[in-house]
């Protein structure tokens, strides 16, 4: 091993996505040397300490490839003022660097640390950025303290990132303490990081903590692809897969063993149903019982009022529609007014907004406290722009906020219930099981349930797949919307919606129509076209903002047509690098000012959520901080971000189907190539048109609609919440 200290003198080459860095270290010992390794985002200037073993490259010659570093104290003037305004401690610029050291000279860190009351000597700081700079530069150590901690057991840079957002100060003690409970309390360290960690901590192959962990670690990653449970073989061929273990090995772990003991710690649930002997993570066991176990309790609700108060009532509702009630929707008036529980499914053009207004009105003239609500920020703005009635997301409805001693917790539940006499939740389709489970726990007695949505649509991200149990169960009274009205059947974009979810070919380019296809084989040809009409065609074609009004939507990430890809030949294209437009690249993705930006993962603290699209409004290299519009309603909503949290933001100028689910935009553009043959889907490729309002545009191939509109082998997901809502009807308990 050979140990080398200097100044990095250069970086010749660095990917924030991998944290690769070649650079050349000016040693203290005298000469350069070139190093390569994984690093966090290193400035020139700085002193570090390396340590590696030498490697020929064919090319560049003699290389130290790093397996352990630390940053040194600067022992100069210029590398400490460098230091200091690398970016790593927040409020600390070039300028502001240079004053700190002019008064403070070499002495700078060590007065930092133990005499940082002296920092308000310096022009220009006061009490408040004082305190910020101090607390920045003691996180900074802390920091540092964890990642060559963290280093040491071969754990990289964004990993360790990760765990020091998670624990903070406590990292070290909580990796020391479990290190499988890693991959299930953080987000974004998987099994294997975790059973590295493990493994060079010294806990031997077999042990029980490793198995238990590689058979929550499967659950949890069968939940993120919509299970809510496995049965108990598939379970055991992914655990023996995590464990690196043959089908012969596997008595080796004893996974029956493991299993036990976890369901004995009631970590885990085995039951036996139609799919065999099955596996449940505890949440979501106790979420479908839960479900079940209560829309029983509600769907039995009796009727409140006599004939003649429903009659006038189903009247008034009918006579203050602006539009004229079909069958079908008297149906759900009258039904809504007996059931406990009812489901109303229907797709594009069928009423289904025209019909909630009816069930307000309906409602209100009985003097009944009706609340507004779906799954996320997006739909409830659509149904208050829609009814001119305030709707709630559900985790709003439910009160979902932090508490000292409990954290992050629904407010509203069985002992606190919700304060109406009926609640209908919109866009339906989105809701997943465990949201759905919170919900009914808040839902008084007497308290009416109305659920709508579109059946046909992709099922919620999160596991389950709610509505379509419901529906299947036969227990919950529905009623399907079929009729399409006159102004919608003018929308090729409505007519082409149910076409494909019957399994026809849509209409094509008819003309004076809001429906388009441009034929295009070539991926990158088709990425090109999309780019040209988000920035010149549409924009043309009517007063269309490429930003606010367009949106790009595609099945998959990783292709010349993928959601990765395009967002930044559109980046460059519609928000293109300028001199007065800040920028960060983050893992080789780069956020500039003016950028659309997508939140990927719910964070209630901030009150932002998965899917959320917003803009960057602003971007402070100084302090650190991005903030991000976020549009609710009428007003827009101003959200901080500090440069560590921005794993939590993807540009979103294209985004998946999955992802654009509850919204509606103006325009939608949607490449349709065989390159995406994996997720050409009817149901995906329904869900995509459906979210255009006034135009949608295919580019692509008429081979791939072919195969998206007849492959309608949607994704099984294992559920069993239509079963256990017929064992507690049927089974009268």
């Amino acid at each position: 091993m050979e140990q080398a200290d200097g100044i990095l003198e250069k970086i010749r080459y660095y990917n924030s996505e991998s944290c690769y860095l070649v650079g050349i270290l000016r040693c203290r010992a005298g000469g350069q040397i070139t190093f390569v390794g994984n690093f966090p985002q290193l400035t020139e200037g700085e002193s570090l300490s390396i340590t590696g073993q030498w490697q020929l490259h064919p090319r560049f010659g003699q290389q130290l490839v790093v397996e352990n570093w630390e940053r040194l104290i600067p022992a100069t003037v210029d590398g400490l003022t460098r230091y200091l305004s690398s970016g790593l401690i927040k409020g600390v610029g070039p300028v502001m660097a240079k004053r700190i050291v002019r008064h403070l000279g070499l002495s700078t860190l060590e007065i930092l640390e133990k005499e940082p009351h002296r920092l308000q000597e310096v022009e220009g700081i006061g009490s408040k950025k004082s305190k910020q700079i101090i607390n920045s530069f003691r996180n900074y150590k802390q920091l540092q303290n964890v990642m060559v901690f963290l280093q040491s057991y071969g754990i990289g840079v964004g990993n360790s990132m990760r765990l020091y957002r998670q624990f903070g100060a406590q990292t070290i003690d909580r990796v020391k303490e479990n290190p499988y409970r890693l991959a299930d309390e953080v987000f974004g360290i998987g099994f294997k990081t975790a059973d590295q960690i493990a493994c060079r901590m010294g806990l031997p192959e077999d042990s029980p903590e490793r198995v238990k962990a590689a058979i929550v670690f499967a659950l949890n990653q069968a939940s993120n692809q919509g299970h809510v449970f496995l049965p108990r073989e598939q379970l055991f061929e992914k655990v023996q897969e995590l464990l690196g273990l043959s089908p012969a090995q596997s008595h080796l772990c004893q996974l029956d063993l493991q299993l036990q003991a976890l369901e004995h710690e009631k970590r885990i649930y085995l039951d036996q149903c139609p799919a065999g002997v099955v596996v449940y993570y505890a949440p979501f066991y106790y979420a479908e019982l839960g479900v079940a176990r209560r829309l029983k309790q509600m769907v039995s609700a009796s009727q409140q009022w006599t004939e003649r108060e429903a009659k006038e009532a189903l009247d008034r509702a009918a006579g203050r529609s602006a539009t004229r009630l079909v069958a079908e929707q008297i149906q759900v008036l009258e039904q809504s007014l007996t059931a406990g529980v009812l489901v109303i499914t229907g797709g594009p053009g069928t009423g289904k907004t025209t019909t909630i207004k009816a069930l307000l009105s309906l409602f209100h003239s009985l003097k009944q406290k009706v609340l507004l609500a779906a799954p996320t920020g997006r739909a409830a703005k659509r149904v208050t722009e829609a009814t001119g009635e305030e709707a709630f997301t559900i985790h709003r409805l439910l009160e979902y906020s932090f508490t000292e001693s409990e954290g992050f917790k629904f407010q509203r539940h069985e002992d606190n219930p919700v304060e109406a006499r009926v609640i209908i939740i919109d866009e339906a389709s989105m809701v997943d099981l465990l949201l759905m489970f919170n919900l009914v726990k808040a839902i008084p007695e007497g308290c009416r349930l109305i659920i709508v949505g579109d059946v046909d649509q992709l099922p919620a991200v999160g596991a389950g797949n709610v509505l379509k149990d419901l529906i299947n169960s036969g227990t919950v009274p529905f009623v399907r919307l079929l009729h399409i009205f006159r102004q919608a059947r003018e929308s090729m974009i409505i007519v082409n919606a149910h076409r494909i979810n019957q399994g026809e070919m849509p209409l094509l380019n008819k003309k004076d129509k809001d429906f388009f296809f441009i034929a295009e084989e070539e991926p990158e040809r088709v990425a090109a076209l999309v780019v040209e009409l988000c920035l010149e065609r549409i924009p043309g074609y009517g007063p269309y903002d490429p930003l606010r009004d367009i949106q790009v939507i595609t099945p998959m990430r990783r292709t010349e047509a993928g959601v990765e890809r395009l967002n930044v030949l559109l980046q460059k294209a519609i928000n293109p690098k300028g001199r007065h437009k800040p920028e960060i690249n983050v893992k080789g993705t780069v956020f500039r000012l003016g950028d659309k930006v997508m939140q990927v993962r719910n964070n209630y603290q901030k009150e932002v959520y998965n899917g959320d699209i917003g803009m960057v409004a602003e971007l402070d290299l100084e302090a650190g901080e991005l903030v991000v519009t976020f549009r609710e309603s009428s007003t827009d909503r101003l959200v901080q971000y500090d440069f560590s949290e921005l794993d939590e933001l993807v540009l979103s100028y294209a985004v998946s189907v999955h992802k654009s689910q509850g919204s509606e935009y103006p325009v939608v553009i949607m490449p349709v190539i065989t390159q995406h043959y994996l997720l050409l889907q009817r149901n995906l490729l329904y869900t995509g048109i459906t979210r255009a309002r006034k135009m949608a545009v295919l580019v692509g191939t008429k081979k791939a609609l072919a195969i998206a509109v007849h492959n309608n082998k949607a994704e099984n997901r294992f559920s069993y919440l239509d079963g256990r809502l017929q064992d507690v009807c049927f089974a009268g308990s």
